[in-house]
């Protein structure tokens, strides 16, 4: 579906989400995910003004025009950047991203990405996905985040694993689950952080817990349990390793809850360089390691998903990378490990 479409709202859709509302008019030709991008890249018009808010409310007698690119063909050119595929069809690919590969070409990073080593990897068999020929992204990991990354080889493929993402798993068709060595110990050895999540105010690049009726306020929870607690000599609780699973999907989700809560990840340059320091503290090797470590420990260890064409359930689970499974490997050196 490409092109303008024009829709005017009758005075029973007063009130309605415009994401919602103009899913529904679609008729399915978008997921709601889609069409919340298509919002937010300026494709939607009402009363010819662009609308950039997926949650703008709608008004009685509304005019809405949704404008379609036309498919461009994949400005990112195939790169033979290698990939540990977990599984692939003809509908999907699952890879373990490696840290250090960055998801989708952006400023400053318009080859050597995912997507590059995608378009290498599948070639043909890649089809146009939301107006673009090139893989369908459904969800992304932090370039320095490791772990389970699906991503669609087809449009009908795309539709269905972006509904099952947007719909987060509360439909029981999606799982995810991520392993991060935090500094310091949760008080509770499982609980639920349920914090808005928006721009921060010194940097826009960074997000931050929000009051939620700020207007860029996104829903945000996040389930956390302690797996391993890590002290010195038995005394002082120094780290931990948390599984989370996440209900929502916000950028930097995980960095940013954990953070809030006083427990960030070890090695996260963003969120969690006020701890630095803390590592000097710690005997060695294990200083060395935590004071040194390039990236936040964090790894998405577990995807689990329908298949979009043949219903199947497919659980992934990928072990700690090296550097973290070392990373993780010097704290259990500490005499006062202890396992939840």
């Amino acid at each position: 579906m490409e092109g303008e479409s024009a829709f005017v709202a009758d005075s029973a859709a007063a009130g309605e989400r415009l994401d919602q509302w103009l899913t529904a008019r679609l008729g399915g030709d978008y997921s709601r995910s889609r069409v919340q991008v298509l919002i937010r890249e300026g494709a939607v018009r009402i009363g010819g003004v662009a609308v950039t808010e997926p949650k703008r409310k709608i008004a009685g007698g509304d005019r809405v025009v949704l404008a379609v690119p036309e498919p461009e063909p994949a400005e990112p050119e195939g790169e033979d950047i290698p990939l540990t595929v977990l599984f692939e069809d003809e509908h999907l690919i699952v890879i373990d991203k490696p840290a250090g590969l960055v998801v989708h070409p952006g400023s400053g990073n318009w080859t050597g990405t995912l997507v590059n080593a995608l378009i290498h990897h599948c070639g043909a068999s890649l089809s146009g996905i939301g107006g673009v020929r090139r893989p369908g992204i459904v969800h992304r990991l932090d370039k320095d985040t490791s772990g389970v990354m699906v991503a669609a080889k087809t449009d009908a493929a795309h539709r269905a694993l972006s509904d099952a993402f947007a719909d987060h798993g509360r439909s029981g068709d999606l799982e995810r689950a991520y392993a991060a060595l935090v500094w310091g110990v949760p008080p509770r050895s499982a609980g639920t952080i349920d914090a808005a999540l928006g721009r921060s105010g010194r940097d826009r690049t960074k997000r931050a817990v929000v009051s939620e009726d700020r207007d860029d306020a996104r829903h945000a929870v996040t389930h956390f349990s302690v797996e391993s607690r890590y002290a010195l000599q038995g005394r002082e609780e120094v780290a931990a390793l948390v599984e989370c699973r996440l209900e929502t999907g916000r950028t930097h989700q995980i960095r940013v809850h954990m953070a809030h809560i006083g427990h960030p990840v070890i090695g996260d340059p963003e969120y969690g360089a006020a701890f630095r320091t803390k590592a000097n503290r710690l005997p060695d090797p294990v200083k060395s390691l935590a004071r040194d470590f390039p990236r936040q420990a964090l790894h998405a260890r577990l995807l689990a998903f329908r298949h979009p064409a043949t219903g199947e359930e497919m659980t992934f689970v990928t072990p700690l990378p090296p550097d973290m499974a070392e990373l993780v490997a010097g704290f259990e050196g500490l005499s006062g490990k202890s396992r939840i």
